[in-house]
């Protein structure tokens, strides 16, 4: 089968035949893939940053979201069977430590995570875990579904507050920051402000239905929210990893306001916590994947119902064949999720 590997450590990824994985554990499922999409982790290890070499041990197939059909399985496996349509929960849990047992596999102590820990789904056919398999509504299309991952970062990072009536600013518009414009949206939030700077993804927030957009590297973005909405914004909603957006985004939180956290900013960062969080009453939620399964079934209702236009984010579909252009555009911030077809 074909698979794009991380074949050895340096930037880049090769496509290469590779033998189809025949030999199934009691309770894993073969997973013939349809479509995957390439995630910003992805892009990391395909430039081989410093969190890439010390996390992946090529050779390796990389890719962790999909979508995709079954086509055997384990002798233990009783939650999906063959034919059926289903995307993956990246995040394989131990199901043994005490946050599995509460509740709380997305914050697994053995956390593993598919196409990085383990051989990820760029690739014709995958073994996956049965219990991370979710089988999607036969109404999203297979695009969609390739991408409910992701949206369910928009979705947990949104959601994991109130949200109704609340006024809110979303500091990013890549394609989770995107989502989460229109996850707002639909959970009641009275405005959504978006902070953003590259001039793509400011008209993909138009686009996506954010009310307000700021572009701080041209107007102040503290003083611009004060001046719209007098006492700040309800939640901030930080996509960005940047650190600038981080600090002037909890300036702009009211008092006694929520603030939550999905970027990742590699490494540590220096912030005037006493001035920012602390004197000012905010609650802070850091956000790591999904909950599992609460937003995964958010998201099928989501899309099911048609409450949130994943068309606007998907901007395109390639040939899987065509991966390195799907790169070149991720690379170039030149889009929004670029899907892979392996139909």
């Amino acid at each position: 089968m074909k698979a794009i590997l991380k074949e050895k450590p340096g930037p880049g990824f090769v496509l290469k035949d590779v033998k189809k994985p025949e030999k199934l554990g009691p309770r894993e499922v073969l997973v013939k893939i349809r479509r995957t999409s390439i995630c910003g982790t992805d892009v990391h290890i395909y430039k081989w940053d410093e969190w890439s070499q010390t996390r992946i041990k090529p050779p390796m197939i990389i890719g962790h979201e999909m979508a995709g059909e079954v086509v055997a399985v384990g002798e233990a496996v009783t939650q999906v069977k063959i034919g059926d349509l289903v995307s993956a929960e990246t995040h394989i849990p131990c199901e043994h430590c005490l946050q599995c047992k509460t509740g709380r596999m997305h914050v697994c102590q053995n956390l593993e995570i598919l196409g990085v820990d383990r051989n990820g789904v760029f690739t014709e056919y995958a073994i996956i875990p049965e219990t991370v398999l979710w089988k999607f509504s036969a109404e999203i299309p297979l695009d969609f579904a390739s991408v409910m991952e992701p949206f369910g970062n928009a979705i947990h990072t949104s959601l994991v507050t109130d949200l109704t009536g609340k006024v809110v600013l979303i500091t990013g518009a890549g394609p989770i920051g995107l989502m989460a414009i229109q996850v707002a949206k639909a959970a009641g939030a009275s405005l959504v402000i978006t902070s953003e700077v590259d001039s793509t993804r400011i008209q993909m927030a138009k686009e996506n239905g954010a009310d307000i957009i700021i572009n701080p590297l041209k107007e102040d973005l503290i003083k611009k929210v004060y001046t719209i909405t007098k006492d700040g914004v309800d939640i901030l909603l930080e996509m960005s990893g940047n650190k600038k957006a981080l600090e002037d985004g909890l300036k702009c939180v009211t008092m006694g306001g929520e603030a939550s956290l999905l970027g990742i900013f590699g490494g540590s960062i220096d912030i005037n916590l006493d001035s920012l969080v602390i004197m000012k009453g905010i609650t802070i939620y850091g956000i790591t994947g999904r909950r599992m399964f609460d937003t995964w079934k958010i998201a099928d209702e989501l899309l099911r119902n048609k409450k949130v236009d994943l068309s606007k984010v998907v901007t395109h579909i390639l040939p899987f064949e065509q991966w390195e252009k799907g790169f070149e555009l991720m690379l170039n911030k030149k889009c929004g999720k670029v899907v892979l077809n392996l139909d």
